[in-house]
């Protein structure tokens, strides 16, 4: 029996006093790009004293607007910097009787390095440093290093991509992924291969997400925003390339926006499809055997969002939108077991896979804001169907003991996501917002095979979530806070064929808070703190006997229980002259730790079982460091060095197994420019070793390198790169658990990428301002 609940939420009160010994004045203005009349948002702007000291500061609004209040009278400089424009300064006088004083527009001037292609895709990627996330703001040195969302994940601070394209963020692979900041029902690794880098605005990592956001995924959220612009007529961007390794892949993306009067159409079409060769080769030393796997992906994806904006008048905005993701694709395989001393029995295993899914996410918004600046209110709407079919069929050669067999999988998953969102500016330095939001997921799967060693299975999964959130912040000259707490009611119920096989029901408090300190415009210190879930996947918890090869049988745990995360983080960042630094450190303490049980199979010694289970409470920490830095007119880097540690636990065999996995990663991206139209890049990318529960893993290196050739006044750019010149990308492992065997796996890596993209249309009109909950930011920190 589902229950409703009713949640009180104690509000955040402040007390704040300011003892007034003499007037003060107020200084206001509106940064904007002096080329293309746009807003600059998130600028740095400082008030200096005739020594040049700091006294105070602030960053300009996402519509370019600042206000420095209480400003005591005498002559000041007011200061005006942002990545990619010149500085700007100008002499001010305060008296007594200056009150509020209105700049009105400081138009800045973007600097000789950057103004080639400031319209659309910066030449350079951008990271800033924002209270409670890092956001990667994509330019042509990420989207010409690969023609995926997966593949420049790599160059991506505190990301890693493993061999199947899983995601990781600082060592760890619990983390939730999103686009434009919604949930998706497809497999992430699967979507990112399908999503063209060109349709990538930016990336955010939020690796301890406030009590605004939902609290899954240990190591945090990655949010991945598609293009989607609102200048005024009609205006676009083409983007194609072809990757050529040992099968050819095309991408391609369009961007189009139209935008009159109260209305603002666009849209964002995206393909990806081609073949792809991967092959994996373990030696079974304890079993005087070899497994060869040669596989053969052809997928074919779509994906396009399109969209509708309605300015009802300046207060009210409705909003529509909808991401439809297409896929068709299949997998051709061969397994090879090689027995050495019987090679009477070596058999070959002829694996066929036909994939077809459909991911459609519908999307309504209404915003209201109220009279006071700030004083508004969002209800969103968002509901993401799934529905997926896989039909498998594996055959085996005639000295084989095993029997042909097939499978097939539908599966249907519906989300319904609402939430209304309201934030209430409390005097001049403190906002408090609220919400709630509604979680509503089914899931059905009907699984079918004639395999004798399998059954079949009806399996339906349900899950409700609800939950209210609160938080609270004040800011000041020099620091700013804000802390808040979300409560969840979670039940879900699961059933095979009708009878339950797991159930659950709790009520949990996920508390945040995070402390900004900004002593100048230069250094920025940052504490924040969170509390997550990691709840057991589907294939975690199904009782449903799977067998992907002969030789490994995967079995979930209806028993499993989530697990819980305490997460603290330290950074800081210090704004250089030709560019930005930043350092942090976090630490994480997991109760109930998850991980994998392998035992081997009593049947068949060569063949493991693999399941879950819950472990002993453990702790991870790491270290990450990042620069952005241009050395020269001509030479620009980004780089960053990241180190993460974590004891695992286990069950291996018939024993109980720790390890202490510490790795670390460090990457470099350089850009040349050998004229203005001419520019190359360097990239490199390190993995140290690692161990995980069964493996250990040797260490990764690759380097790329490319160019880009701007024509047509920078409207049309080519694109030129070489990837993995030296060969090196591939993944290898060992293990003596639970017995001794080493493998390497390797991909069309290697490979030649060719890319055109044609900008055409206006681009001179004001942006629209929608501060939606997938762009919604706590302001502060600094530029990195």
């Amino acid at each position: 029996m589902k229950q409703l609940f009713l949640i009180i939420i104690v509000a955040f009160t402040s007390f704040n006093s300011v003892a007034m010994i003499e007037p003060f004045a107020r200084i206001s203005g509106k940064i904007m790009d002096s080329q293309l009349q746009e807003p600059v948002p998130y600028a740095t702007i400082s008030l200096q004293d005739t020594e040049g000291n700091i006294i105070t500061g602030t960053t300009s609004e996402e519509d370019g607007s600042f206000i420095i209040k209480k400003v005591k009278p005498g002559n000041y400089t007011l200061g005006i910097q942002f990545i990619g424009y010149n500085k700007f300064s100008k002499e001010i006088e305060i008296t007594r009787n200056s009150g509020a004083m209105d700049l009105g527009v400081i138009n800045l001037d973007p600097s000789v390095a950057e103004m080639d292609e400031v319209t659309v895709v910066a030449e350079r990627s951008t990271i800033e440093q924002r209270i409670d996330r890092k956001i990667i703001n994509v330019g042509k040195d990420l989207t010409t290093t690969g023609a995926t969302a997966s593949e420049i994940m790599n160059n991506v601070p505190s990301v890693n991509v493993d061999q199947d394209g899983n995601i990781a963020l600082r060592g760890n692979s619990n983390v939730r992924i999103l686009i434009d900041g919604k949930p998706t029902n497809m497999d992430p690794a699967q979507l990112l291969k399908q999503i063209p880098s060109t349709s990538i605005k930016k990336i955010e990592l939020i690796t301890n997400p406030s009590a605004k956001y939902n609290p899954e995924g240990m190591s945090g959220i990655i949010n991945i925003v598609l293009h989607k612009n609102a200048n005024n007529g009609f205006n676009g961007n083409l983007n194609t390339g072809l990757t050529y390794g040992e099968n050819a892949r095309v991408n391609g993306s369009l961007d189009l926006n139209y935008r009159q009067g109260k209305f603002n159409f666009y849209a964002n079409l995206g393909s990806n499809f081609g073949k792809r060769q991967n092959i994996n080769n373990i030696n079974l030393v304890g079993r005087d055997a070899k497994q060869n796997l040669d596989m053969l992906n052809n997928n074919n994806s779509y994906i396009y969002k399109v969209g509708i904006d309605y300015f009802l008048d300046d207060n009210n905005t409705f909003s529509f939108y909808t991401n439809q993701n297409i896929f068709d694709g299949g997998l051709d395989a061969t397994v090879s077991a090689i027995y050495l001393n019987t090679p009477s029995n070596n058999f070959d295993q002829f694996l066929n896979i036909d994939f077809e899914s459909n991911n459609a996410t519908y999307n309504f918004a209404f915003k209201h804001l109220f009279a006071k600046e700030g004083h508004e209110i969002l209800f969103e709407a968002d509901y993401n169907d799934y529905d997926g079919d896989e039909d498998f069929t594996a055959n085996f050669s005639e000295n084989a003991s095993f029997n042909s067999y097939t499978e097939d999988v539908n599966e249907e998953r519906g989300t319904l996501i609402t939430n209304i969102d309201y934030t209430l500016p409390i005097g001049e330095r403190s906002k408090f917002e609220a919400g709630a939001e509604a979680r509503i997921l089914n899931n059905e799967q009907d699984y079918n095979t004639n395999n004798p060693l399998a059954q079949d299975s009806d399996y339906n999964y349900e899950r409700n979530i609800y939950s209210l959130y609160s938080t609270f912040g004040q800011t000041y000259e020099k620091f700013s806070y804000q802390i808040g707490a979300r409560l969840e009611h979670f039940d879900i119920d699961a059933e095979v064929y009708g009878e339950n096989i797991f159930s659950d029901d709790y009520i949990t408090l996920y508390p945040s808070g995070y402390f900004n300190y900004t002593p100048n415009e230069k250094n920025t210190y940052q504490v924040s703190y969170s509390r997550r879930i990691d709840r057991p996947s589907l294939s975690q918890i199904s009782p449903v006997r799977q067998i992907s090869t002969p030789t490994i049988t995967v079995l979930g745990n209806p028993d499993l229980q989530p697990q819980f995360t305490n997460s603290i983080e330290f950074n800081y960042t210090r704004n250089l002259k030709n560019g930005s630094f930043t350092g942090g450190v976090f630490f994480r303490n997991i109760n109930d730790n998850i991980n994998q049980l392998i035992e081997e199979d009593p049947s068949d010694p060569a063949s493991l079982f693999i399941s879950f289970a819950n472990f002993d409470d453990t702790n991870a920490y790491g270290v990450e460091l990042s620069s952005n830095y241009k050395f020269t007119e001509w030479w620009s880097a980004n780089g960053s060095f990241e180190l993460y540690q974590q004891t695992q636990s286990g069950v291996v065999g018939s024993d109980f197994v720790e390890v202490d996995n510490t790795v670390y990663t460090a990457r470099i991206n350089n850009s040349f420019s050998v004229t203005e139209d001419l520019t190359l890049q360097l990239f490199g990318f390190y993995r140290g070793p690692s161990q995980e529960l069964q493996f250990k893993n040797e260490d990764v290196f690759f380097a790329n390198i490319g160019g880009r050739y701007s024509f047509l006044d920078n409207k049309a750019t080519v694109s030129l790169n070489f990837n993995d010149v030296f060969g090196t990308q591939e993944y290898k492992f060992s293990t003596t658990r639970p017995y001794e065997q080493n493998g390497v796996f390797k991909s069309e890596f290697q490979n030649v990428y060719v890319g055109f993209s044609y900008r055409f249309g206006g681009n001179n009109a004001k942006k629209l301002k929608r501060k939606q909950r997938d762009n919604d930011e706590a302001q502060g920190g600094g530029m990195f």
